[in-house]
């Protein structure tokens, strides 16, 4: 038989249709194509919230041996430390037994100066208690999940805090659980107060420093500004979303470089989320400040206050 009249095709069961790089081409589209409509468009939200919803179940199945696991080491390593910390609870209220006992009395001094200047009374804060589920699969952030979702209340930009203090916000809701961004994350920020010189600053998270016992960072810091390390930050409530008076973080370095405008100023934050199991979500502080004044309604009290203005 001429070799030109054989058949060269190869037989349909190995026919591969599309070759490879043509796959390679069309999928990476394809994935560009989603990220860009996700980031844009928030086409996959509802479909992260059924997703999320749908594995909810499984997921604490799946979190069962775990748990019990955690509860027997738990059990057989905080004996001790159980003990120590009922020593130095002791040692503590013996030493606050004196300041317990002028509470009283500058509580009600505190609300008759209140009351006579005439000031808004302070803001009270409806809280939700939570359990810390998992941590967020991305490696890239630090996020945490709690058993706590649009259902029980939480709304989004909640601000979660422990007993140490703040510990992030709520970033995402879904119906059963919530995913809390940590301020250690590097996309994480919060205005601060430092408690010795009553100087306002912001905190931004630094991953970074994790590893060092840190895991934040001041920015924006004058070189020349009034910080030591061991300075306490708290919550300055000027953002309306942390109430005032949260800790947060702790001033550990402070480095000054010569010819540099900005200090360098290193913080460890006050809650540590890799051994907390339960926390408190707050309502944001936005929701019970009094509505911003609308525009046309801003520039007609101007008008009145400026000099020769029609009535």
């Amino acid at each position: 038989m001429p070799l030109g009249t054989l058949d060269r095709t190869p037989p349909p069961f190995f026919k591969q249709g599309m070759s490879a790089l043509t796959k390679l081409v069309f999928f990476s589209a394809f994935a560009l194509f989603l990220m860009v409509a996700d980031t844009r468009f928030k086409l996959t939200l509802p479909l992260r919230a059924a997703l999320a919803t749908a594995l909810h179940p499984v997921e604490r199945v799946l979190l069962v041996p775990v748990r019990a696991w955690d509860t027997v080491h738990d059990y057989f390593t905080g004996i001790a430390d159980a003990r120590e910390r009922e020593t130095a609870a002791l040692v503590r209220l013996a030493a606050q037994a004196e300041v317990a006992a002028r509470v009283g009395p500058l509580t009600e001094e505190n609300q008759r100066l209140r009351e006579l200047l005439a000031l808004r009374p302070q803001f009270t804060v409806t809280t939700e208690a939570a359990e810390v589920l998992y941590e967020a699969a991305d490696p890239y952030t630090r996020k945490i999940v709690i058993d706590r979702g649009a259902t029980h209340g939480v709304a989004p930009a909640s601000p979660v805090i422990d007993a140490a203090g703040v510990l992030g916000q709520v970033t995402r809701v879904y119906p059963l659980a919530s995913e809390v961004t940590l301020l250690t994350d590097k996309d994480a920020a919060i205005p601060v107060l430092n408690v010795r010189t009553q100087a306002r600053a912001a905190a931004y998270g630094d991953p970074s420093t994790v590893a060092a016992g840190a895991g934040m960072e001041l920015r924006f810091l004058a070189s020349n500004a009034d910080i030591e390390p061991g300075d306490v930050l708290n919550t300055s409530g000027v953002d309306g979303v942390y109430p005032p008076g949260l800790s947060v973080a702790k001033v550990v370095s402070v480095d000054r470089r010569a010819g540099t405008t900005f200090a360098k100023v290193t913080l460890a934050p006050a809650a540590r989320p890799d051994s907390v199991r339960h926390v408190l979500v707050l309502q944001p502080l936005g929701l019970q400040l009094p509505p911003r004044p609308t525009e046309p309604a801003a520039s007609e009290a101007a008008s009145r206050r400026r000099p020769g203005a029609r009535r």
